[in-house]
């Protein structure tokens, strides 16, 4: 007998309709690309589970891996036997023994899956606590109120599985469950956090980046690179689109008196991303602003802002301080990158008197001396592709068109 298994379970998938096999086939997958460097070990779906075959392996680096899978609410170890009663017996006790040596309490519950089995499940907690009971000689009690162990039964067509005990896991939707959506990365603390926020409800996130080279430096990029590679962790790869922006950024300094440059230069990467996003079939863009934090985050700011893109604009972290935006960062694994002082694009010609309440009327009338066609079309004909791999180096980066 050995524990070679590890049972995994969903909580908000659970309560999906017809299309409820199409998360599940998405969880699936996700959870095969972050075993991935873990060779051997196998997944398959059964009806309301997936089953994580070990087949020897460590189950430390793996459970460590999955605890960030988003679509798994939970996953147990668990040992695999035939559907025999004293072959469940059996497993039930060494189960015990074997990993919960020094519990004094448990409960037995038992469930069904196959009906064909012979033994009904209240039964079945019976014959099961009672050999355990007898097996080991009053070192242990059953409490069906609260049990130091809850011991489950799950009898399936293909076997029965034995766990005790859970590891909570990341929860929401399965990465891609719900489209794509653009992001518009910073490198800062608060857009890498927006960005596992969406994927937490199942976006399939892509990163736009703008960089301004030589007042950007390469490693201002790989710091973007770094951010997004930290964040494949949590079940999926990730494309990160590289525009540049020094020409564009030059051409409204140059142009733009200075208390509207901000708001300009917010317009223009918005209509970058508008356009990119509409050419790759993506519905929606986001980013990382919260209400009020700086001057291009008041309403007034975004409204303006906004007057140039038709899709939704979705901002994950609106109503939350930095404080908590903070203490996510450090929970998820960014901050200490995103605190790394390689500055990005927007921290370049940044004016001291930036409008705080800027009007459509006065980003219309100061854009009239950009050249905004001409230079959205010429960075969008630019924009490089890097592959982001969870468990593999980043390919090489290449041209999109």
């Amino acid at each position: 007998m050995n524990i070679d298994h590890i049972v995994v379970r969903y909580g908000e998938l659970a309560l999906k309709g017809k299309n409820r096999s199409h998360f599940e086939k998405l969880l699936l997958a996700n959870i095969r690309k972050v075993l991935k460097p873990f060779p051997g070990v196998t997944a398959k779906r059964i009806q309301g589970r997936i089953i994580v075959h070990l087949h020897g392996a460590d189950e430390t680096p793996i459970q460590e891996a999955l605890k960030n899978v988003f679509g798994i609410y939970s996953f147990s170890l668990a040992m695999q036997v035939e559907n025999d009663v004293d072959a469940i017996k059996e497993g039930a006790l060494f189960f015990i023994e074997k990993l919960h040596p020094n519990v004094k309490t448990f409960k037995v519950s038992a469930r069904r899956a196959n009906k064909g089995f012979p033994v009904q499940s209240q039964q079945l907690n019976h014959l099961i606590g009672g050999h355990i009971l007898r097996s080991l000689d009053g070192s242990i009690k059953v409490d069906v109120h609260h049990p130091e162990l809850e011991l489950s039964i799950d009898v399936r067509d293909a076997g029965t599985y034995i766990t005790g005990g859970a590891i909570e896991a990341a929860k929401g939707l399965p990465v891609g469950a719900s489209g794509k959506v653009l992001h518009m990365l910073s490198g800062g603390i608060d857009s890498p956090v927006a960005a596992h926020m969406l994927m937490g409800r199942g976006a399939q996130i892509e990163m736009l980046h703008f960089h301004s080279p030589p007042y950007t430096n390469e490693r201002a990029k790989q710091k973007v690179l770094d951010l997004t590679k930290e964040l494949t962790k949590y079940g999926t790869s990730i494309k990160v689109h590289l525009v540049p922006f020094t020409e564009i950024q030059t051409h409204i300094h140059k142009e733009v008196p200075s208390n509207y440059e901000m708001t300009i230069m917010r317009r223009m990467m918005l209509r970058i991303a508008d356009a990119f996003a509409k050419n790759n079939g993506i519905l929606a863009i986001s980013n990382g602003e919260s209400l009020g934090q700086v001057a291009s985050q008041t309403l007034q700011s975004m409204n303006t802002i906004n007057e140039v893109t038709t899709l939704p604009v979705i901002r994950p972290l609106i109503a939350i301080d930095k404080e908590t935006t903070i203490a996510y960062a450090k929970r998820i694994g960014t901050y200490e990158t995103s605190i790394l002082p390689y500055e990005d694009c927007c921290t370049i010609f940044l004016p001291t008197d930036s409008k705080t309440k800027p009007k459509r009327e006065g980003a219309l009338k100061f854009e009239q001396y950009v050249e905004i066609e001409k230079k959205c079309e010429d960075a969008l004909n630019r924009v490089e592709t890097v592959h982001i791999n969870a468990f593999e180096g980043s390919s090489s980066v290449e041209s999109l068109f």
